[in-house]
């Protein structure tokens, strides 16, 4: 483990490989080991930096709020310092949203974009207002977490498993169930809406989804998907989280992603030829 002092407190942080910089951005509630089973996929010519949120796995607890906005300046910061050049930049949930308002503000840092189960492109609606609400007070994070993480992620792998318990353990702690409620309380706000800026990402992106995701419905990918400049639609057979329940499909398209996005890292490995599984990208 390694980590970087921000204006938000310790970060934890680790990287693997060596070359550009592919920076993973985990859901709210989970940790960057997510992403190890999808990192032990990628070639060692690109440099996976896997990042903690404030409040989560080995990280401090965060010295200002962790809604979108201000993890958005936080990653910022942490591109700056670890991949000034410019990084694609994988996010899931929170993550994706984060990651797609930082290919709108600052794109000179976004070479390319995965867009997992992102929040931002889901209409309205009063129930989920009303749950997002409930979500925004740490007493509720800690009591409906446990049966809430069994439906989301609608686990069937070792790794949607661990990652299932690392989420719940981080509504154990008092640090955690406060960035999770903050994170909550960010989904009501209508700032959370990217779906007036998505024409102004430039990078390329796939987006990437769960056919079964409950939280956010397929339409709010087709949604993503149409309003992204020359995007890609990758629909994944998995609940909120393709990259524990499938890592290779989804570095089926992460791989090539890295290669267009830098082509002077060399040539692709055996993942990065093979051909998406259905004719429309759909694994």
């Amino acid at each position: 483990m390694l980590t970087l002092l921000t204006s938000a407190g310790e970060i934890a942080y680790d990287a693997r490989g060596s070359g550009p910089a592919v920076v993973l951005l985990p859901s709210g509630a989970h940790r960057r080991r997510d992403y190890d089973a999808l990192r032990d996929l990628l070639p060692e010519r690109f440099r996976s930096i896997g990042v903690d949120w404030p409040g989560h796995g080995e990280s401090a607890a965060g010295s200002r709020s962790a809604d979108e906005l201000d993890l958005a300046g936080l990653v910022e910061e942490i591109l700056d310092q670890l991949a000034p050049g410019g990084a694609v930049l994988v996010g899931n949930s929170i993550g994706g949203n984060v990651a797609a308002r930082i290919a709108v503000r600052r794109p000179a840092l976004v070479a390319g974009l995965m867009f997992i189960d992102g929040g931002g492109f889901e209409a309205s609606r009063l129930p989920s207002r009303m749950f997002c609400a409930l979500m925004s007070r740490p007493w509720f994070v800690r009591m409906v977490y446990p049966a809430f993480s069994r439906w989301y992620m609608r686990s069937r792998t070792s790794a949607d498993r661990r990652a299932r318990a690392d989420a719940i353990a981080t509504t154990r702690t008092a640090a955690g169930r406060k960035a999770v409620a903050e994170m909550w309380h960010s989904f009501t706000l209508p700032e959370h809406d990217l779906r007036g800026q998505a024409r102004q990402i430039t990078a390329p992106t796939v987006v990437v989804w769960g056919r079964h995701d409950p939280v956010l419905p397929l339409k709010a990918a087709e949604t993503a998907h149409d309003l992204i400049p020359d995007s890609k639609l990758v629909v994944i057979d998995s609940g909120h989280s393709p990259h524990t329940s499938d890592p290779e499909a989804v570095a089926a398209h992460l791989v090539p992603l890295l290669d267009a996005a830098f082509p002077a890292a060399g040539s692709s490995s055996p993942i990065a030829s093979a051909s998406a599984r259905g004719e429309d990208g759909t694994a």
